[in-house]
C-alpha cells in the first residue's frame, strides 16, 4: 500500500496547472555547460573584492600557519633556512592562488637538470641541490598524452608537460618535477578534454552568479540612495502647454529658481493652484536583502561570513567560532589530502637540498590552523602535568618507568610549544653534568 501511495504521488499531475506535464514550467529548467573566458576571470579577480577575496583567503590560510619541521635542533634550522632561501611558503601561496584562479598552477623544481623530460632522481640531490623554484600556471603549461599505464604513479594524469620558453621553443617537462595544483576537480576525463581534466576549472566558476547576484544588489542599493527623495510637483495643463516652446524654457527657469530658493532657505513658492508632495524611498529591510545575497555567496564560497566578509557574527551569543572551526578543519584536511601528495617531491629534495641526505626520522606536521588564546593553553598545560603526575603516583607508575613517563612530557611540552627552548636547555645541563 505505502508503494502505491508513493507511486501516486510522484506521479501527480494537475492539468489546470500543468504540473507534471509537458508545459510544466519547471520542466524548462536545467544545467548548461558553465563556460568563462581567462579575461572575464582577471577581469573579476581585478575589479572586484568578492572574486579576488575567495580566490585569495583559502590560498592565505592554508599557507598561513606553515608547517612544524620535527627533527634534530640544527636540523630544523637548516631546513627552514633552505625553505627561506628558496622561499618555498611564497611559492606555494603564488601557486594556490594562481590554481584557484585559472583553475591550475605548478611549482617546477629546478635541479639544473638539462634534460627536464626524464624524471627527476630525487636520490641524487644533495646539498643546495634546489636552485630555483619557479610558479607556472595552466596558460604556461599545456597537457601532453596522458598516461594510460596502470601500473604508472601517474596514471590518469599527463605523461609530460609542455611549456613555451622565451625564444619559442617547446620544453617537454616530467611531472616528477612539478608540484601541481588543481582548482576545483573534474569528475572524469570522459566528460571533458585532457587539459581541462588535468587541470580542472577555476574555483570562481560555479559561484560567479551568486557574486553577480550580490554586486548587483549592492549596485542597484547604491542607486537607489540619490533617489532617496523624490519631489514631485503638479502643474495645471501642463502637457498641454508643453506645445509651447517657451512655456519649456520659462518652466525650467522658474522651478530652477525655486528648488534655489528651497535649497538656501527651506521655503518653496509656488503657484495656488500647483500642488507639491516628497516620497522618500524606505531602506528598512535593504540591509537583510544585501546580507543575504553575501551569505549564498559565503555558503557557495565554503568560507564563513565571519572570515570572508569580516563581519560580525549576528545573533543571541552567536560567536562564530564553530563556523570558523568548520572552516579551518576542512583547510586542515585540505592540506593533507591535497598539498602533502603534491608537495612530496620537492619536501624529498627539500631535505637533501638542506642537509645534504636524509634522515629516517625527518618529518613535518601542518601547524594549527586555529589558534588557542593564552588560557586555553595554560588549562591545557595544567591539564597535561597533572595528568603525568596522576599517572606516576598510580598503579600505572609501576608499569611506565619515570624517566619514559618524563621524556614524553618533555616531547610533548615541546611539539605544543607549551615550554619554546625546553629540549636545548636539557641539552645544555646535560652536558654539564647538572643531575636532573
Amino acid at each position: 500500500m505505502g508503494n502505491i501511495i508513493q507511486l501516486a504521488r510522484d506521479s501527480l499531475t494537475n492539468l489546470v496547472s500543468r504540473m507534471g506535464t509537458e508545459r510544466d514550467k519547471a520542466s524548462a529548467s536545467f544545467y548548461g555547460t558553465p563556460l568563462i573566458s581567462d579575461e572575464q576571470l582577471l577581469n573579476a579577480y581585478r575589479g572586484a573584492w568578492l572574486p579576488r577575496k575567495i580566490v585569495d583567503v583559502p590560498a592565505f590560510d592554508s599557507v598561513r600557519a606553515w608547517r612544524d619541521w620535527q627533527a634534530e635542533g640544527r636540523e630544523i634550522e637548516d631546513i627552514e633556512n633552505e625553505e627561506n632561501r628558496l622561499n618555498v611558503r611564497g611559492k606555494v601561496f603564488e601557486a594556490r592562488i594562481k590554481a584557484r584562479l585559472w583553475g591550475g598552477a605548478a611549482i617546477h623544481i629546478g635541479t639544473g637538470d638539462a634534460d627536464l623530460f626524464k624524471p627527476l632522481d630525487v636520490e641524487r640531490v644533495g646539498k643546495g641541490g634546489i636552485k630555483y623554484l619557479t610558479v607556472l600556471t595552466r596558460r604556461q603549461l599545456s597537457v601532453g598524452e596522458i598516461d594510460r599505464d596502470v601500473a604508472s604513479e601517474f596514471y590518469g594524469r599527463p605523461a609530460y608537460y609542455t611549456m613555451t620558453a622565451g625564444d619559442k621553443t617547446q620544453v617537454r617537462i616530467h611531472p616528477s618535477r612539478l608540484v601541481v595544483f588543481t582548482g576545483n576537480a573534474q569528475p572524469d576525463i570522459e566528460f571533458v578534454g585532457a587539459n581541462d581534466f588535468a587541470w580542472g576549472d577555476s574555483v570562481l566558476l560555479s559561484i560567479l552568479d551568486a557574486i553577480k547576484n550580490a554586486d548587483s544588489t549592492a549596485g542597484n542599493v547604491a542607486s537607489l540612495v540619490f533617489e532617496a527623495k523624490i519631489d514631485i510637483i503638479r502643474v495645471p495643463n501642463f502637457m498641454a502647454s508643453l506645445k509651447d516652446e517657451g512655456y519649456k524654457q520659462r518652466l525650467l527657469e522658474r522651478f530652477t529658481l525655486a528648488n534655489t530658493a528651497k535649497g538656501i532657505n527651506g521655503t518653496l513658492v509656488l503657484d495656488k493652484e500647483e500642488e507639491y508632495e516628497s516620497k522618500q524611498a524606505s531602506f528598512a529591510t535593504l540591509p537583510d536583502v544585501m546580507d543575504r545575497f553575501l551569505q549564498i555567496v559565503s555558503g557557495a564560497a565554503d568560507i564563513p561570513a565571519t572570515r570572508l566578509l569580516g563581519q560580525a557574527p549576528s545573533g543571541m551569543n552567536a560567536t562564530g567560532e564553530s563556523d570558523l572551526r568548520n572552516y579551518y578543519d576542512r583547510l586542515s584536511a585540505m592540506q593533507q589530502v591535497e598539498m602533502t601528495p603534491a608537495m612530496y617531491r620537492l619536501d624529498e629534495c627539500l631535505i637533501r637540498s638542506a642537509l645534504g641526505s636524509r634522515p629516517t626520522d625527518v618529518y613535518y606536521e601542518w601547524a594549527p590552523l586555529w589558534g588557542l588564546s593564552d588560557k586555553e593553553k595554560a588549562d591545557i598545560f595544567k591539564l597535561k602535568s597533572d595528568a603525568a603526575r596522576a599517572l606516576a603516583g598510580s598503579a600505572a607508575g609501576t608499569l611506565l618507568p619515570v624517566e619514559a613517563l618524563s621524556d614524553a612530557l618533555v616531547n610533548t611540552f615541546v611539539e605544543d610549544g607549551s615550554l619554546p627552548g625546553l629540549e636545548a636547555a636539557i641539552e645544555e645541563y646535560v652536558s654539564i653534568g647538572v643531575e636532573l
